[in-house]
């Protein structure tokens, strides 16, 4: 046990150079990982030092040790599996609106994240000629456009109608992409499909039809590989929280 935890510390610590490295050193929530690295590193610790304790206190840290991360390990796995089934949602059948959430903007530049959204939104263009591409998200620090602007952009430039195209510039969270793009369109009460990357589909379609949407249906984009387990993790924290507020 004292391997595995030493092991499970450093290959957390090693994931967030990588990521930190590939990412940038303001990577959302890189944080965890560093902390995934002192807990197990300090469960490591423990039980190297276990039998010098005295002890009513080391059974005392013990046994808040194993409940601990026994909880977390339930958690994780209940939120996880919750995730991962939303993972290869497709749509079937022709949509009347398809509404492609935003990610982060590098300036004016798609970030790789909502890079595969787009390369998404045009297979779903191909595919369903009829449907309206509904482009959500505002502007947030270190976006010189929205990122509905940016969609748009990239869309146009790679040959999509213009015409097929609704902004909608001015949410700053999924809940209120969702929200907005409804109250633009009126999309919430007709077949809808939501283009994400592939971790975030199942809390956007929990969210929509909280919200009301009637017919909403995840499409998953891919995800980048070197970020798609820090993404996940990230994931399963924001649906507990969604969770926890009753979004979902």
């Amino acid at each position: 046990m004292e391997t595995a935890a030493f092991v499970i510390a450093g290959a957390a610590l090693v994931y967030w150079l990588v990521i930190t490295l590939y990412a940038g050193i303001t990577a959302d929530f890189a944080w965890i990982w560093i902390a995934c690295a002192l807990y197990f590193g300090g469960i490591g610790l423990l039980i190297r030092n276990f039998h010098r304790m005295p002890g009513h206190i080391a059974t005392a840290c013990g046994a808040a040790a194993a409940v601990l991360t026994a909880a977390a390990a339930a958690l994780f796995v209940y939120f996880g599996a919750q995730v991962f089934s939303g993972m290869s949602a497709q749509a079937e059948g022709d949509l009347d609106y398809v509404i492609v959430l935003g990610a982060q903007v590098r300036g004016t530049t798609a970030s790789r994240a909502l890079t595969h959204r787009l390369r998404r939104a045009i297979a779903c263009a191909e595919q369903m000629p009829d449907a309206v591409l509904v482009l959500s998200g505002g502007q947030g620090d270190g976006e010189d456009i929205s990122e509905a602007e940016c969609m748009r952009r990239w869309l146009t430039e790679q040959g999509v109608d213009p015409e097929r195209l609704v902004l909608e510039d001015r949410s700053v969270s999924t809940r209120e992409n969702l929200v907005f793009s409804d109250q633009l369109t009126g999309c919430g009460s007709a077949r809808t499909g939501i283009v994400s990357n592939n971790f975030h589909i199942y809390r956007a379609v929990g969210l929509a039809r909280k919200l009301g949407y009637a017919h909403p249906e995840g499409i998953a984009a891919s995800s980048d590989a070197v970020m798609q387990v820090h993404f996940v993790v990230r994931e399963i924290f924001a649906l507990a929280k969604e969770k926890l507020m009753g979004h979902i």
